[in-house]
């Protein structure tokens, strides 16, 4: 059985960040893997700290949009998922003018919870951030 359960493009899916916290930090999604859901986010004055690095805030961001996006494309057309933990280790500091990039995959894909774990690299492919979202599935009413 495939994973996803929702067919969606790429630009399918970014149409949906217009006017929220994902399409304001320019998170732009790459690609749609058999179990991955792939992300590029700039890094400027939008997703910086005082000092000039990336605040971990935007990365917690960029990996919560993935596991919710990932979670939703699991679900049929009655459900929706939604974020109930988050947690990111800060590996490496990434400066404002730099790319990161963002790999989402499944570590549990439950009909009621589920969790994803986002790796986060910066432009010379540096682990910078690993962040794991927990996920619950809701039906909707």
């Amino acid at each position: 059985m495939a994973l996803w359960k929702r067919n969606a493009t790429p630009r399918d899916i970014e149409a949906n960040f217009a006017g929220s916290l994902p399409g304001g930090f320019g998170i732009r999604i790459t690609a749609i893997g058999p179990d991955t859901i792939e992300a590029e986010m700039p890094v400027d004055e939008r997703h910086a700290q005082p000092m000039g690095l990336l605040h971990g805030g935007a990365s917690v961001v960029l990996s919560e949009t993935l596991g919710s996006v990932a979670t939703n494309l699991t679900l049929g057309p009655d459900q929706f998922g939604v974020g109930i933990e988050v947690n990111a280790n800060h590996i490496a500091s990434v400066r404002k003018g730099d790319r990161v990039t963002a790999v989402c995959r499944p570590l549990q894909v439950g009909g009621k919870v589920q969790v994803w774990q986002t790796e986060i690299r910066r432009g010379d492919g540096k682990l910078c951030c690993v962040s794991r979202l927990t996920t619950q599935v809701l039906d909707k009413r």
